[in-house]
């Protein structure tokens, strides 16, 4: 991925919107998992401008559309790339190289965002939490290979279940880093003329 990781594969917990978590305490007011997935279950769509800062320090930005269960898009600015996940499955596309990547979304981190019942128990953990925010630090034990994520959430009464997801990092297994970081965030809209769909660059175009 040219050493830039795709969103939701990417950084350690305390370099995610540090505003944010200079404030997070220990003795900070408890939030549960249940709360959590009550607010990931609320979201059915979502819209946002994105940052992606990648291991290598190279920055991104663009626009992603989500649509549980399954649905993602991350259009980038300038980069050629795309990420897209129809609901059975993601993929990444380089088109600078015609190169096309596939896993189910289920099997991926952003899995724990786009499930249609999301059931957090076993995965994560409350890694801090304040009145302003927390972070959930999410690592699948039968899949260690994806290392781990840490989601931020910020509270925000006018967010689905009074959180408002801010962006994340991960710690993939290679040691690689990498944070995204949300903006001008839109939930519940109708993205019925969404497209999740993407254009092979391995398949001649035809006239």
């Amino acid at each position: 991925m040219r050493g830039n990781p795709a969103p939701g594969m990417t950084a350690g917990m305390k370099t995610i919107l540090p505003a944010l978590l200079l404030a997070i305490t220990a003795h900070a007011s408890a939030a549960t998992l249940a709360d959590v997935s009550a607010s990931l279950k609320a979201t059915t769509s979502l819209s946002a401008d994105f940052r992606q800062t990648g291991a290598d320090g190279k920055v991104l930005t663009g626009r992603m559309i989500l649509a549980r269960p399954g649905k993602i898009r991350f259009q980038y600015d300038k980069a050629k790339l795309l990420i897209v996940g129809n609901g059975r499955t993601l993929t990444f596309v380089d088109y600078a190289v015609n190169q096309v990547s596939q896993w189910p979304v289920k099997s991926t981190p952003l899995g724990i965002l786009l499930a249609s019942e999301p059931d957090l128990t076993g995965l994560a953990r409350i890694a801090a939490s304040a009145d302003n925010g927390l972070v959930v630090e999410a690592r699948d034990p039968k899949r260690p290979e994806f290392g781990t994520l840490a989601i931020t959430f910020a509270r925000d009464g006018n967010a689905p279940g009074g959180l408002a997801l801010a962006g994340w990092t991960s710690l993939d297994a290679q040691g690689g880093r990498s944070e995204v970081v949300l903006s001008n965030v839109r939930y519940n809209a109708d993205l019925s003329k969404a497209d999740f769909s993407f254009r092979d660059p391995r398949r001649p175009v035809t006239r």
